[in-house]
């Protein structure tokens, strides 16, 4: 009986050890708090780039991993290229900004 006790108490921490590590974050791969955190940031800087008069346009992608924010996508200017970027960088929680955006 002690050593069934034994054997089950070995499992149950194996299994929690599992589980733990599956949630832990990798330099490739987020956890999902930080996951629920970049969409939230993705969906304040698509937010911006709607509400800013110059910039109204629905063909700048945006993608963030770890803070980071990707701006894809065509604009009319060099000047929207630089407006997108400085409202991006301008929301809470944008650790920099990787500004791909072409102009057509």
């Amino acid at each position: 009986m002690l050593k069934l006790y034994r054997m089950l108490k070995f499992l149950v921490c194996i299994g929690l050890i599992t589980t733990f590590l599956g949630c832990a974050a990798t330099q490739k791969q987020e956890s999902t708090g930080q996951y629920v955190d970049d969409s939230v940031i993705t969906t304040k800087v698509k937010a911006a780039i709607f509400n800013e008069a110059t910039l109204k346009t629905l063909q700048i992608n945006v993608k963030t991993f770890k803070g980071v924010v990707q701006l894809s996508g065509f604009v009319d200017s060099a000047q929207s290229v630089k407006k997108a970027g400085e409202v991006a960088g301008s929301v809470n929680g944008v650790v920099s900004v990787n500004n791909d955006l072409v102009v057509k």
